[in-house]
């Protein structure tokens, strides 16, 4: 099987649930999430590109954006060697995976390896990535970074609870989340059609009944969604020696 790699970055998310205001003259912009400034400088998507794209095996990179994005012209990466196109992102996650999926279909074969990340997750490990892939190497579907749940999981409703969900089992989805980029054009086309929406391509591989492999990860891959997020990432990073 071909041992080719693509990246996409979801990137065209507007950060519903954090939002930062700059003064404009007198006007005030909200700057979607991952394009917020870290301690070191770099913007959260820049950050995330450049542990990514200094992977040797990846071979090319696909970014939605969002449909009026003006602030990726000025990120370090926008003249990438490894950057293939940037395509307008959808609706849903789901729909701008595909959109950078079907840019694929001119360089990817059915059998190499598409990379998912989210563009806000600045903190995942290079030899992580690259644990992921060499795990993965043989498998004919593909799997994705995750973490087991260690803290006590309750269920609940109008914040009564109704039970204590059993955790040995349960594991925290992250990303990059690894198909064969046939099976994932193939599952996310499905799901779409079908009307099904999903969150990750985990799922979308699940509704075809087909099997992910789960490669355990570091907690420090966090998903930035809100401020306390932001400071724990700047704290990661300064740790960060790979």
């Amino acid at each position: 099987m071909s041992n080719d790699y693509y990246l996409i970055i979801p990137a065209g998310g507007i950060g519903t649930r954090m939002h930062s205001e700059k003064e404009n003259i007198n006007r005030k912009i909200k700057i979607s999430k991952q394009y917020l400034k870290l301690y070191n400088g770099l913007t959260i998507l820049d950050q995330t590109l450049k542990i990514l794209l200094s992977i040797d095996k990846i071979k090319g990179c696909i970014i939605a954006l969002a449909n009026k994005d003006y602030l990726f012209n000025k990120s370090i990466f926008n003249n990438h060697s490894k950057l293939i196109t940037t395509v307008i992102g959808g609706k849903e996650r789901m729909n701008s995976v595909f959109n950078g999926l079907k840019a694929l279909t001119y360089f990817a074969k059915d059998d190499d390896w598409i990379l998912v990340h989210d563009s806000v997750r600045p903190c995942v490990k290079a030899s992580e990535i690259i644990n992921l892939m060499n795990q993965l190497e043989h498998h004919e579907t593909g799997g994705l970074l995750a973490t087991k749940v260690v803290d006590t999981i309750k269920q609940a409703s109008n914040n009564i609870v109704n039970t204590t969900i059993d955790r040995s089992n349960l594991w925290q989805a992250q990303t990059p989340q690894m198909y064969r980029f046939s099976v994932l054009l193939k599952a996310l086309n499905t799901v779409i059609n079908d009307g099904i929406n999903i969150t990750d391509e985990a799922s979308a591989i699940e509704y075809l009944r087909l099997k992910s492999v789960l490669v355990k990860s570091s907690k420090s891959n966090i998903k930035i969604t809100n401020s306390e997020d932001l400071e724990l990432a700047n704290f990661y990073l300064a740790q960060y020696k790979e």
